[in-house]
């Protein structure tokens, strides 16, 4: 391992090169890596990745070229066309993994052993290389070759069972996140196999099951079966105290915020000043101020009592927005947020002043789109810049010709033949 100090311009993974065969089960994996510098070389299929047509698109154009779902998780990623299911396309890949560092692929178990490109055929050509599979569950075990897609996985895992109100059905998230989760625990897997690399020189196989990286989000629920026989039950805008319903969202003019009443001296401070608050306003009852609220138990409260507090506190959020609303509390010291839209986010000082956003140029749409950008702060090797998303096979002659030394006549036969 060397003490070298890296360029602060290559980002922590800037030497390092990513052969992505990825769909939408481990576009964010790749995206990630390329924010960390690597040169992430997306591999599609002639005429595109699939993940291509997923919208929602630019102009609701359903173009190939304008899938925001696609633009956003391959950012700052390079695009070659080749088909791994012939026997050139096979042969050429393995030309590519002779110097790529990591390999990530999500293809269903076995499907890369089959074409001969599994992790020891590939670790033959190239001993140093990290070839991480993402799958729904995983590489081994009775589900291995089980169909599944996002909703399946988390549903699966748990996270559905405690998502949404307790009287109606389980919820999915509106955007798939169990997809994403498996990706960041891909990139989690990826960068131990690549510090072991680093002690040993040798590569090694990463085996990410989606539904495990899911369950993860559900390990709070385990000890309440394990401990007390109970399931957790969803909870919608409520938590359950000792059987009775606490609430943790409330409705404000334009929109809602998320506030709970703690007992004890840990809520002792904000209840107080809350009550402080709304007495400023005419809206705080003598009950309310006269209340003790270093000994006033939450879990021990009756119905009655928790009523009659928080239909108070429900009448004074109503007559504030979000904005108000936080902004005093901040002030104040009362522990309350606003729940925030996108349109919040994209507003919030905060965020602009960790520079998180990143202008980038589509000149093929003649538009600037603004990007989530680096996801984590580093000193000495920060995240680059995002750039555009690659368009279908861009960068074929650079490595086909430029690298592989291939010439025009044979790129052509093997593009005429749908090998690339």
């Amino acid at each position: 391992m060397t003490n070298q100090k890296q360029d602060k311009n290559m980002g922590a993974l800037g030497p390092y090169r990513v052969l992505d065969l990825t769909d939408e089960k481990g576009f964010l994996c790749g995206r990630l890596m390329a924010d960390l510098g690597a040169e992430v070389i997306k591999i599609e299929p002639p005429g595109g990745d699939p993940g291509r047509s997923l919208p929602p698109f630019y102009k609701d154009d359903p173009h190939p070229e304008k899938s925001l779902y696609y633009l956003a998780y391959n950012a700052s990623k390079k695009s070659i066309t080749l088909d791994i299911e012939t026997t050139d396309g096979q042969d050429i890949f393995k030309k590519l993994v002779k110097t790529a560092d990591f390999v990530i692929e999500s293809y269903r178990p076995g499907h890369m052993d089959n074409l001969g490109l599994g992790y020891e055929d590939l670790s033959r050509i190239n001993p140093r290389v990290v070839v991480t599979s993402i799958s729904p569950f995983g590489q081994t075990g009775p589900y291995r070759n089980f169909h599944s897609f996002d909703l399946l996985c988390s549903a699966m895992s748990g996270h559905m069972f405690i998502t949404g109100d307790p009287d109606r059905a389980p919820l999915h998230i509106s955007l798939p996140q169990a997809y994403l989760l498996g990706s960041a625990e891909a990139l989690m897997a990826t960068m131990a196999a690549h510090y072991y690399r680093r002690k040993t020189g040798l590569g090694q196989h990463a085996d990410v099951a989606i539904r495990d990286a899911m369950i993860k989000t559900t390990v709070n629920t385990v000890p309440m079966w394990e401990y007390k026989n109970e399931i957790t039950k969803r909870g919608g805008v409520f938590w359950t105290l000792r059987g009775e319903k606490q609430r943790v969202l409330w409705p404000c003019k334009d929109g809602a915020v998320s506030f709970g009443m703690h007992g004890g001296g840990f809520g002792a401070k904000t209840n107080r000043e809350l009550v402080k608050w709304m007495d400023s306003e005419g809206m705080a009852s003598d009950f309310l101020k006269t209340i003790d609220w270093e000994n006033l138990d939450m879990e021990t409260a009756t119905p009655e009592l928790y009523n009659e507090l928080s239909d108070a506190i429900l009448r004074f959020f109503q007559t504030h927005t979000k904005k108000e609303l936080a902004r005093e509390a901040l002030d104040r010291g009362v522990m309350l947020s606003p729940v925030q839209t996108v349109a919040d986010i994209s507003e919030s000082t905060q965020l602009e002043a960790r520079d998180f956003w990143d202008e980038v140029e589509h000149w093929d749409l003649n538009v600037r789109i603004r990007y989530p950008g680096a996801f984590i702060q580093i000193t000495e090797t920060p995240c680059l810049k995002t750039t555009r998303a690659p368009h279908i096979g861009e960068h074929n002659e650079d490595i086909y010709i430029r690298e592989l030394k291939m010439t025009s006549e044979e790129l052509a036969i093997l593009s005429g033949a749908r090998v690339i």
